[in-house]
């Protein structure tokens, strides 16, 4: 009898830490629905194969990068620029690595899938909620903002079928999510800080490198961000 209400209970606990891990994702997991559908009506719009979403958002899976791949493949582009593009896209998942909870997920298997899945949203979700991640909560809301982009993907392509027209302005969509993970992530005015840095890194990157403006722009970020680390901790020693 012990044994079993122990198994209860650990199942309970586990199915606990799943339905959490699927509640943190929800706010970002129906924002990447619309923008999903924006994808795979570019897809289409593109003249693309529509077995092409899924597939990138498999093989690729990062939603910035997939918006650009678009492009690019329909332009025939050179794999040399894809692969140099995809480069400087997908080079701040580097400094990402800094402070995501991998640590806590078990397994060799389901650790390559939680750095696979590291995504901008997943690593929002993470940075506003510290300190609360475990194994099976991680991996839910990882697995879930997938099947949110994925289905919004797929949903994209069967409503862009059926228009007769192509739609402008679907590009904002990738825009219009990450100002609402920034503010997500700004919510109180300790972060206020961080995010004038940012402003301020960016403003530098135009102005220095233009042609390189995201890459430059995450190098200077990240070393006012441990030049602030710097000073809040000599302030706290003295």
């Amino acid at each position: 009898m012990d044994d079993g209400g122990r198994i209860e209970k650990d199942d309970g606990a586990a199915s606990a830490e799943v339905l959490t891990g699927l509640r943190l994702s929800l706010p970002a997991g129906l924002g990447m629905i619309p923008l999903g559908m924006a994808f795979g009506l570019l897809v289409v719009q593109q003249g693309l194969a529509w077995w092409l979403a899924p597939a990138l958002s498999f093989l690729a899976y990062a939603g910035s990068l997939e918006l650009l791949l678009v492009g690019l493949i329909a332009a025939t582009t050179p794999i040399a620029t894809i692969a140099v593009t995809t480069f400087f896209v997908n080079f701040r998942h580097v400094f990402y690595a800094f402070s995501f909870p991998l640590h806590v997920v078990r397994g060799w298997w389901a650790r390559l899938y939680s750095m696979y899945a590291l995504t901008d949203e997943a690593f929002a979700i993470t940075a506003a909620h510290p300190g609360t991640w475990t194994h099976r909560r991680l991996l839910a809301a990882q697995v879930a903002l997938q099947v949110y982009w994925v289905g919004g993907g797929l949903l994209g392509v069967a409503v862009g079928s059926l228009l007769p027209g192509p739609i402008e302005g679907l590009e904002f969509a990738l825009c219009a999510l990450f100002i609402t993970l920034t503010l997500d992530a700004c919510r109180t005015r300790a972060q206020v800080p961080v995010l004038l840095l940012a402003a301020l890194s960016f403003a530098l990157a135009m102005v220095l490198t233009p042609g390189a403006l995201l890459f430059t722009a995450l190098l200077v970020f990240v070393g006012l961000l441990m030049a602030r680390y710097a000073w809040k901790r000599k302030g706290a020693d003295t």
